[in-house]
């Protein structure tokens, strides 16, 4: 299945995308695409359901993200072996965990905010774990058990502030829009390895980024295992698993964001982004 939100910022419906790539309205069968919703019986539910009984959504409404509420939204630093080797960063022993706030989640085609003296703005296609049920303490062989679904992810970063010394990730992240998440969450039945699946991202239709999961240091169910030793992981919880090589900060010279810039990111399966940078007044 293939959920979605779709609606104006604050007042989003929730929505399943039938086999001919219309929005159908889900507000008559659930209330929101929330942690509530994100456990095995119900999604086992919305997929028993005969979609064209359902509301067809007519025009192009917006599209918000497709967890209503993220409890926790963490990233993963370094993940992809091109990717630590394109920084000149030694191979992690362990994943590096940090925290984005969930306050910077948007929609997969909302603009990404720069603020007036905001410089060194950077890009990171990502593939996105949405947690379904509690977990905790969860072995590695159980651990997709536990995952909902996927999405993707824009892990924008202001680069200036993650380099700015110990623990300023969280603010490199977390600014209004810097955490695009959709276009839709794809359930994990419909992804049978998350370990082969195809990245990219454009940059004003130049390829910038080009990589396949296959080279995570980390899987995902290495990943949901890990973290659950530490924090007790909540449906809807949000793991962004690390970006594949080619980021703005790793060039020679350096790309960074700029008003104006169109953004194109895709995972294999899990749709499109487009996102467009703009000056914030």
């Amino acid at each position: 299945m293939k959920l979605l939100r779709f609606g104006a910022r604050g007042s989003e419906k929730p929505g399943i995308l039938d086999p001919e790539g219309r929005i159908r309205d889900l507000s008559g069968i659930v209330d929101d695409i929330g942690g509530d919703v994100l456990g095995p019986e119900t999604l086992a539910r919305l997929k028993s359901l005969d979609l064209t009984s359902l509301p067809a959504v007519p025009g192009e409404p917006r599209i918000g993200s497709p967890v209503a509420t993220v409890p926790k939204f963490l990233g993963i630093g370094l993940n992809y072996r091109d990717h630590a080797a394109e920084t000149g960063m030694p191979v992690p022993e362990a994943p590096i965990v940090f925290v984005k706030a969930s306050s910077c989640v948007s929609g997969p085609y909302d603009p990404i905010l720069m603020p007036e003296d905001w410089r060194r703005m950077d890009y990171e296609v990502e593939l996105a774990v949405v947690i379904g049920s509690t977990t905790k303490r969860v072995s590695e062989a159980d651990a997709l058990g536990h995952v909902a679904g996927y999405t993707i992810c824009n892990d924008v970063s202001e680069r200036s502030l993650q380099k700015g010394g110990p623990g300023e990730w969280l603010k490199a992240k977390s600014y209004d829009s810097f955490g695009p998440l959709g276009p839709w969450l794809v359930t994990r039945d419909e992804v049978y390895d998350p370990q082969a699946l195809h990245l990219t991202l454009d940059l004003n239709g130049a390829r910038m980024q080009n990589g396949n999961s296959s080279t995570m240091i980390f899987s995902v169910a290495h990943l949901v295992s890990y973290i659950s030793r530490f924090m007790t992981l909540l449906p809807g919880d949000v793991i962004t698993t690390g970006t594949p090589p080619g980021v703005g900060m790793a060039r020679n010279p350096r790309v960074f964001l700029k008003p104006g810039d169109q953004l194109r990111l895709t995972v294999s399966g899990l749709g499109e982004q487009r996102q467009t940078v703009v000056a914030e007044a």
